[in-house]
Order: C-alpha cells, then structure tokens, then sequence
C-alpha cells in the first residue's frame, strides 16, 4: 500500500514518460550551423554585441533561420520545402500583420481574432499550411511586442534573407543523404520479403524470417512515428501506409510458403525486389503485372495473389483501380468544394476556429491589462499551446509549461554567466543543436531547449535586466492558464475521444456511398461521395487529436491509422469504378454490390463492438473487383487493430 501511494497518478506518469530517441547527426549538425549563422554574421561586421541595425538585422535574419530549420521534418524533399514556404510566407505575413497589433485599444484585439480564426481553419487544409498557420501567429506576436530600428521592408528582407540560408543548408544535407528514410524503411519489407523467398527450403530460412519481422516492425514504426510528429494531413506518409497495408496479404503468403517448404517461384522473386526499388524510387515497375496463377500449390498462388495486390498500389494510379481509366483532373470548384469541406464545413474545424480566436484574444486583453514586463510572451505562449493542429491541448500546456519554465531557468543562468559577446552565440548553436534531437522526444522537452534560444536571440535585441527571468514565468504561467480554462476545460469535446464513432461514421458514410454509386442517380452519386470525404475528414481530425496525446492514448490511435488509410482508398476505389462505367465498363451485378455492402456494414459491426471480423474473401469481378480487395484489406486490418488482439 505505502509503494502504491508513492507513486504518480496514471495520467502524470503517461505525460512524463518518453522513449530516449536516437540522435538525428545530421539534423543535429544542420541546426547548431544554421539557425545562429545570420546573427554571427551581423556581430562580425558590427564589430561585437552592439545595439544597431546590424544587430536587428542579425536578429531577423535567425528568426527566419529558425523557422525555416524546424519546418522540414523528414520525407521527400519536395515536402520539406514545401512546408519551408508555408513557414517562410506565413512568418513573414506575421511579421507585418504583427504590427497592427501593438499598443492598446480594440484594434489589436480585432486583428489578432481574426488572424487567430484564420490560422485555424488554414491549418486544417494540409501539414505545410498547419505549420504555416503556427508560424503566422507565433510572428504575430512577437512582431506586436519586438521593437527595433529597421524598417517593416528590412526586417521581412532579413527575415527571407536567413530563410534562405537555411533552406540552402536543408538542400545540402538532402543532397548528401541516401534517401527518405520512410520509403527506405517500407522498401526493406520488400526487400527483406525477397530474401525471405529466396531463402525458402535452405538453412537460411529462420534468420531471413526474423530479418523480415524486423522489417515489418521497423517500417509501421517509422511511418507512423512520422505521422504523429506530422500536423495536419500528409499525402506522403497515407500513401506509404497503404504500400504497408497492401504488402501484409504478401508477407502472409510469402510466410506460409516457406513454412511449407515451398520452393519459391524466381519470377516472384525479381518482382518482389522490383517493388522494393519502386518504394525508393531507384527503379520503376515494368508494364506487365506478374499474372495469376490459375493451378499450382495453393500457397504458391497466395504469394503471386500478393504480389499482385502490391503491384496494384505501389505501380500506376491506372492499375490500381483494376481498368485502364485516366484519374480525373479535379476543377476549380471540386477543389474548393474539398478544401471547404475540411475547414469551415468541418464542425471541429470551426469549433477550433472558436476556441483558438477566444484564448488568443483573451490573450491579447492580457497583453494590455496586465503588468507584464514582457506582455507578447503571453501570446506566445497561447500560439504554442494550442497549435493550430487539433493537437492535445492538456498535454500541450503541461508540457509547455514545464518545459518553458526549464528553458527560461537555462537561458537566464547563460545570460547570467556568459558575457554578450560570441559565447553567447556558442551557447544558442548548442541549444539549437539539441532541438532536432528533444523533437523526437517530446513536446516538453522540445520546449526545454527552444526556449533558451529565443531567449537568447529577444536578449539581445531589447536588453532586460535580471527581474526578466521571473516576468517571463509569469507570462507563461498565464499563457498556458488561458489554454487550459478556456481552450480546454470549457469545451465537452475536449473530455471524450471520439475515435470510435467517427471510424463508425466513415463507414456508414461509405456504405452510403457504395450504394449510391452503382445504384443511383449521378446527383446521388455526387451527394454520398461528398458524405463520404466529408466523414473522413471528420475522421483525420479525431485521429490527430489522439496522436498528439500521450501514450497509450496516441499509441491506440497509431493501432487505428492504417484503418482508415484503407478507408480513404476504398473510397477512392468507389470514385474510379464510378468513372470506369462511365466509360463503357459494364455495370456490376447488383447481387454482388449488395454483398459488397453486407461486408461494409459487417466492418462497421466490428468497429462498433471491437470484434474480429472473419477471414471471409469478398468476391466481385470487373469495376467492382479493386473495391472489394480495399474492403478486404480493411477488414483484416481491423482485425490486427481490435483491442485485446495479439499484436
């Protein structure tokens, strides 16, 4: 009883732990070079730490160093700099709105609602623009409280300037890496599936076995890891996860093959290690699909069965939808019918709209009300906290909380001991150093070190004297109270987590959808398409609530997120079959749309009361058959993903 007194309350204990990540070298690197080199270069030719425009200059020029070195985060690096633009736009439109937002009066309090309900409904379009919009209100208010002697147009020059420099240094480190460590992870399935073939009847066949679990391991780990430290939606990392999904019926046949002592097919092997050259791009999938095998062990058959289902995903869009159907060219309004339905369409997204503009105008009177010393921090504060992610907002301002009065504890005692000269810039490289590595880990963490170098750079652009170490507490104390009462107690939502009834939705929606589809008129088509999307959105946003949480709440949802990966594309199956009979394919049997739907419904059963569904194959033939091998795919993932289910 005394040991069980002791000890932390559940909540606390899943909130505080962390898995020690490895150390990223080269991010590591990259930061500690990066993010002071604009301000060392400002102290070289103004001679010292001395207050001027070339210090300013300096100032901004690593402010936009440091948003454009934390906005890549892995991938491609089409993606890295994509969300480098949204940081670097988005900060720089900050930068100027910001000023707006100084001094008293109704004024600032209208601008930073508005700029606040914006940032919201932006950040549910797209993982670059959910950066972008954090990046909109962090420099929002820090440009309604930073004070220097250049102009509007010098500060946003110097801003780019070290934005820059900073994607100059991510475009030489992803020249001098091997390759998006995702894809390389997921291509090793394949790879290792390969060997695992090859091994088959030999004494190699246990160690080729555990290498291939390994894989297995390594790569879910990775991708979904990935997602959870990815804000809002990203197309890279579904796409992956639906390489992983469509590869378990090949892994399961490839398993069974070799437990049989099936020697192995050599074509399938070439195939296979094609796949994994297709993942990483070094290689592209030849034209003709291995064929069916219609005779032969059945084992045999169930690895050529997966290997075709891999083929499907990982070659052309056109294959996977089973006809050879050009994908439609999305117009203007269908787009902005899309991007309508993820923000003020959304009920969460309008409802995070409400809550970000209350707290950051709260803030704001704040700002003006209080004695602050430093009265932007409080915004600052806000911004972080509640991310315009639908990220845990609990969490979050625990974690900020903690984390920042730990930076503000470090950065005061550096001011306090170092001079203002270049160790000051030493000391900003070591503390930049680390942020790649405390990101892995967590938010609090993450906070530890981010603060001492904003510290540091705001110290030296506006002097503050030892009584700033206890003002900037109090202004996060503040900050991350207004979170808490009103971004997060007020709101009932913020109480349940609405996972399960969400996928429940979804699947009905699609249902829906499938009916409507090959049953129904084109308006009805349209109509229960748009439900469909509309229930996945609903549905995204619930799962990046959950993965932004602490274990085991964020590792539950992680269990969840190849399900609806596999919903997303069975929805898209449905839409390319829709345009496949409009081409002139036949339209399917409706005994077979219907039993297409009975296992639908049957999926959305086993959501609802978390049971296994059965092993039961869907059979469908034509424009119907790239749907039910999606349905199947998701049937069985729900089975891996129901509570109490080994793995």
């Amino acid at each position: 009883m005394a040991e069980r007194a002791l000890r932390a309350p559940a909540w606390l204990e899943e909130l505080l732990r962390t898995t020690p990540p490895a150390v990223p070298w080269p991010d590591v690197v990259r930061f500690a070079v990066t993010v002071p080199m604009p301000l060392a270069v400002a102290v070289a030719v103004a001679g010292g730490v001395t207050p001027g425009p070339e210090l300013g200059a300096g100032v901004f020029g690593t402010t936009g160093a440091l948003a454009a070195t934390l906005a890549p985060m892995g991938g491609p690096l089409r993606d890295r700099l994509r969300r480098t633009a949204a940081a670097t736009g988005f900060g720089a439109v900050g930068l100027l709105v910001g000023q707006y937002a100084a001094g008293g009066g109704w004024l600032p309090v209208v601008v930073i609602a508005l700029i606040s309900a914006g940032a919201a409904l932006i950040s549910a379009v797209n993982a670059a623009l959910s950066l972008g919009a954090l990046q909109l209100l962090v420099y929002t208010a820090l440009a309604s409280g930073l004070v220097t002697p250049l102009s509007s147009a010098a500060e946003v020059g110097f801003f780019f300037a070290g934005a820059a420099w900073a994607t100059l240094t991510t475009l030489v480190q992803a020249a001098t890496e091997r390759g998006d460590p995702d894809r390389t992870a997921v291509a090793a399935v394949f790879t290792r599936t390969g060997e695992l073939l090859a091994a088959a009847g030999t004494d190699d066949t246990d160690e080729a076995r555990r290498r291939l679990t390994t894989a297995l391991n390594d790569a879910y780990d990775r991708v979904i890891r990935s997602r959870s430290h990815t804000a809002g939606r990203s197309r890279e990392l579904s796409e992956l996860a639906g390489v992983l999904n469509a590869a378990a019926p090949l892994v399961e046949g490839t398993v069974a093959a070799v437990r049989g002592g099936m020697p192995a097919d050599p074509a399938d092997v070439t195939a296979v290690h094609a796949l994994a050259a297709a993942v990483t791009g070094d290689g592209e999938l030849p034209e003709d699909r291995p064929a069916p095998l219609e005779e032969g062990p059945p084992t045999r058959r169930a690895v050529r069965h997966g290997l075709r289902l891999a083929w499907n995903v990982v070659g052309d869009p056109e294959e996977r939808a089973g006809a050879a159907v050009p994908l439609p060219r999305l117009d203007w309004r269908t787009r902005l019918r899309d991007v309508a339905d993820r923000t003020v369409a959304s009920p969460d997204s309008r409802s995070f709209a409400v809550r970000l503009a209350l707290c950051m105008t709260i803030g704001e009177i704040a700002r003006q009300l209080l004695p602050l010393e430093r009265p932007y921090w409080v915004l600052l504060t806000v911004a972080i906290v509640l991310k315009p992610d639908f990220g845990s907002v609990f969490t979050r301002a625990v974690q900020r909380g903690i984390g920042t009065l730990l930076g503000v504890l470090i950065g005061s005692l550096l001011l306090a001991v170092l001079p203002r000269d270049a160790w000051v810039l030493v000391a900003m490289a070591v503390a930049a150093g680390l942020l790649p590595w405390a990101r892995a880990a967590n938010f609090g963490l993450f906070s530890v070190f981010q603060t001492p170098v904003i510290i540091l750079l705001l110290d030296l652009a506006m002097s503050g004297g030892p009584g700033l170490v206890a003002a900037r507490m109090v202004d996060t104390l503040v900050g991350c109270a207004i979170v808490l009462v009103f971004g997060y107690a007020l709101w009932p939502q913020t109480w349940r987590a609405p996972l399960d009834e969400a996928l429940r939705d979804a699947a009905l929606a699609l249902d829906a959808f499938v009916d409507a589809a090959f049953t129904g008129s084109p308006a009805e088509t349209r109509r229960a398409r748009r439900r469909s999307y509309r229930a996945l959105t609903e549905l995204q946003t619930q799962l990046q609530r959950r993965l932004a949480e602490p274990p085991p709440i964020s590792t539950r949802a992680a269990a969840w997120w190849p399900v609806i990966v596999q919903l997303e594309r069975t929805s898209d199956a449905v839409t390319e079959a829709v345009i496949a009979i409009r081409t002139g394919e036949p339209v399917p049997d409706l005994e077979h749309v219907a039993s297409l739907r009975r296992a639908i419904r049957r999926l959305e059963d086993d959501v609802r009361v978390h049971r296994a569904p059965d092993d039961a194959e869907i059979h469908a033939e034509g424009v119907l058959a790239p749907v039910a091998r999606e349905v199947d795919a998701a049937r069985r993932l729900v089975r891996d993903a129901a509570p109490g289910r080994p793995g």
